[in-house]
């Protein structure tokens, strides 16, 4: 079995990432650039010690790179014969890699090539299912060299994640979720790319009082307007407890920015005054919250 992280150690700072071709590798990347690893995709076997030279620190005891992560795989032509050979130059360098291996099951890799229609690395015309069996024996001997070996046929890329920030961050999360709350006007189309959307045309509007027409939902006035009714204050409430209540749930799937869509009519009066409204109550509940007006001057 492979070696886990002893909770008392201090965490890596020099990460191999290898393993089988479509077992999470690129997914893996990805939450190390989250906790702050600089992430080398496709390092080549012959830069592997030029590179760890970074890593060291030099006469100030300031190391160029304070921590790294890099993908070498099967795709590296000399990474079967020479992989052992570069650990050991490390080592006896005093730079000592802590390896992960990415694997999945045989019907796992096989959904997965199938879904992306991306030919195996390890394929020769004998079909996807015997490209993945060579390689997975083929891999064998780096398995073995393995510090953390990561079955990921029964992760997702959130649960993956998750599992990831778990073993090499000291907090529980990679960094704090970031929520922008985003208003609009319907009539000149929805933003792009909104994860939650709200629509607050039920609420009065201040539009048809000729006092406040030209205001922006940042006047006083009509910050006023819209307070002195039961279901203005109401609905805010309720949309905040429901954004303090899922935005955790969010970040816990590894989500790092979040996009709310708050629409009115013209994106001018209610939109604008709700939005503000909420990123108010979500940075009291201690979230990371900006506030964009797109229809506002219009």
């Amino acid at each position: 079995m492979a070696k886990e992280i002893p909770e008392k150690n201090p965490l890596p700072s020099f990460v191999i990432i290898t393993g089988l071709s479509g077992s999470g590798m690129s997914s893996a990347t990805n939450a190390f650039e989250d906790l702050g690893y600089f992430c080398v995709d496709n390092l080549p076997l012959t830069m592997l010690s030029t590179f760890a030279r970074l890593l060291v620190p030099n006469e100030e005891e300031v190391a160029a790179i304070e921590k790294a992560a890099l993908v070498i795989n099967i795709r590296e032509r000399h990474f079967l014969s020479e992989f052992p050979g570069e650990l050991k130059k490390l080592s006896r360098k005093n730079l000592t890699p802590h390896v992960v291996f990415f694997e999945a099951s045989d019907d796992v890799l096989q959904r997965r090539f199938s879904e992306t229609r991306r030919p195996h690395p390890a394929d020769t015309g004998k079909g996807l299912l015997a490209s993945i069996r060579a390689e997975k024996k083929a891999m064998r001997e780096i398995r073995l060299l393995a510090d953390l070996i990561i079955d990921s046929s029964e992760h997702t890329v959130h649960t993956l994640r998750r599992l990831l920030v778990e073993k090499f961050s000291s907090s529980s999360e990679a960094s704090p979720l970031k929520v922008q709350i985003v208003s609009f006007g319907h009539k000149y189309g929805n933003p792009r790319d909104l994860d939650l959307l709200f629509d607050v045309r039920h609420l009065p509007n201040p539009y048809f009082d000729k006092s406040l027409k030209e205001l922006s939902g940042e006047n006083p006035k009509i910050i006023k307007f819209l307070e002195k009714f039961d279901e203005v204050r109401e609905t805010i409430g309720r949309f905040s407890d429901m954004l303090v209540y899922l935005l955790p749930f969010y970040q816990r799937e590894g989500k790092s920015y979040l996009t709310i869509g708050i629409g009115c009519t013209g994106g001018k009066h209610r939109s604008v005054m709700v939005a503000n409204k909420l990123r108010d109550d979500l940075k009291k509940a201690d979230f990371s919250v900006s506030v964009v007006h797109r229809d506002m001057q219009k």
